[in-house]
């Protein structure tokens, strides 16, 4: 079998706007800042996904645009106030020629999702702007829990 990574990716910090709907809430400064260094430090790491699955919500798009510039983002209405199982099935849709696929969301469904694939101790969370990589044996059709070995587990700040 052929090893696939996947790269999940919290939202980096959002405004709170009085009045702006939720998936309208764009990013703060810093969560700019943060995007542009999750995606620097992903290319420290050598990874360069080749598709992105991404909420549709401002903040996860403009994370998305950041931290992966130029890559296949497919924006995708299901990840947005997803639960874990929900992400896990949409992850086992993807096309099983792609090796390494990232998912851009937001919590508590990415950092849940994280913890049931690779088995690792919660810690501190998983803030935003920070990402996780895995890599599992399985096709994305066997993905599952424990199935990942987190190569990168959520980073603090």
């Amino acid at each position: 079998m052929t090893p696939r990574t996947l790269v999940v990716l919290r939202h980096a910090e959002a405004a709170t706007v009085p009045g702006l709907a939720d998936r309208d809430r764009p990013l703060t400064a810093r969560g700019e800042h943060d995007a542009r260094g999750a995606g620097e430090a992903l290319t420290d790491l050598g990874l360069r996904p080749e598709v992105v699955l991404c909420s549709p919500a401002l903040r996860t798009r403009r994370t998305a645009e950041l931290a992966l510039p130029g890559a296949d983002i497919r924006f995708e209405t299901g990840i947005y106030e997803a639960y874990p199982d929900e992400l896990l099935e949409l992850l086992r849709q993807s096309d099983p020629e792609v090796r390494t696929l990232a998912l851009v969301g937001h919590n508590p469904g990415v950092h849940e999702l994280v913890l049931g694939l690779s088995g690792v101790d919660g810690g501190d969370g998983f803030p935003p702007g920070t990402f996780a990589v895995l890599e599992t044996e399985d096709e994305w059709t066997g993905l599952g829990e424990g199935r990942g070995v987190a190569r990168w587990s959520p980073g603090r700040r």
